[in-house]
């Protein structure tokens, strides 16, 4: 963090310095002040911080932790398949001893299959699939995570959609991956993705006719009622918590 002597937010938020020839970072959302208070409400001190959300970069081969032989299997297995790595994968992240393949989402089923049956990789099973939501990361405000497992190959891997919040449409996997039929329904109900082919997207927590999806950043905190002389505490994101 960084704190800057004006109260108020700054229009044009101090991001890390990235030097020419690196790989650029990703910045998903940026914070300002301490507790959600702008202007001269914000009686804190701490009004002035900048707090940029940054997500890990794209990694280059080699990536290292026994991944590159996955790597190397998968492109191959991928050009066999019609599905070549530059337009079917935008981006690899090796993170905190895991692989990522930020995969294209017209291209989810087809390169889940691929993980499943080739015979290099076999990633029998998933463990489901997530949602994530980050409202500042323009046109890929939502994310579909699957965490997969190869029991032939004792390997794991992670495997990330994205899709616009104007159109959260991302086509169904439960053809190759049955048990998505419950984590899809999940997803939809909790965060609004909605899974093109699902044989029944419907909701699976909340009831058939609630509103809004309760797990996305964007959803109204609700207050909590306090019996003293009729006073209410309102929703976390409303309160000066520092006072």
């Amino acid at each position: 963090m960084t704190a800057t002597p004006d109260s108020s937010p700054s229009p044009t938020p101090a991001l890390p310095i990235v030097p020419a020839g690196a790989v650029a970072i990703d910045v998903v959302e940026v914070k300002h002040g301490a507790f959600g208070v702008s202007g001269s409400g914000d009686t804190s001190g701490f009004g002035g911080l900048v707090d940029p959300r940054v997500m890990p970069g794209p990694s280059l081969p080699p990536y290292g932790d026994g991944f590159d032989e996955l790597a190397e299997e998968l492109t191959l297995c991928l050009a066999a398949r019609g599905l070549p790595m530059d337009s079917t994968v935008e981006k690899v992240v090796v993170d905190r001893g895991e692989i990522t393949y930020f995969v294209a989402r017209e291209h989810i089923a087809a390169f889940l299959l691929a993980l499943r049956d080739e015979p290099g990789l076999r990633f029998e099973l998933s463990s489901g699939v997530s949602g994530v939501h980050y409202p500042g990361d323009a046109g890929r405000e939502l994310h579909a995570v699957y965490h997969l497992l190869s029991i032939t190959h004792n390997r794991r891997i992670r495997v990330e959609v994205t899709c616009p919040d104007a159109d959260p449409h991302i086509p169904s996997t439960v053809s190759v991956y049955p048990t998505h039929d419950w984590h899809e329904r999940e997803t939809y109900d909790f965060f609004g993705i909605v899974f093109d082919g699902h044989p029944a997207l419907t909701r699976i927590e909340m009831p058939d006719d609630w509103v809004g999806h309760p797990q996305r950043k964007d959803y109204p905190l609700g207050g909590i009622p306090v019996e003293y002389k009729g006073a209410t505490t309102p929703p976390p994101d409303q309160r000066r918590s520092y006072n």
